[in-house]
């Protein structure tokens, strides 16, 4: 009984997707008076892998804190993290 169990509890975890991580840096301005920023933003998983839909999800953040997004740099995983962390300061992960 206990075999069956673990057995099916094994095979229901590897039917889930993995969970990778997805960030992207990107350039933000707002206006009255002007100021840019550069920074780091995690995004979902779908978002990474679709240049529009990482644009929607990082504007609709960024704009909830006053911001408008001018483009996104690049995306990538959690290996691209510790290279931007000191050049988006405050702005790292913020959003």
């Amino acid at each position: 009984m206990k075999q069956a169990i673990l057995a099916t509890a094994l095979a229901a975890f590897a039917a889930l997707p993995a969970q990778a991580a997805c960030y992207a840096d990107y350039q933000a301005k707002t206006d009255n008076p002007l100021r840019l920023h550069y920074g780091v933003i995690e995004l979902s998983d779908a978002a990474c892998s679709n240049a529009a839909r990482a644009e929607s999800e990082a504007t609709s953040r960024l704009q909830e804190g006053g911001w408008t997004l001018l483009r996104i740099l690049s995306t990538f995983g959690a290996e691209g993290l510790g290279s931007r962390r000191t050049d988006a300061g405050q702005n790292y992960l913020r959003f």
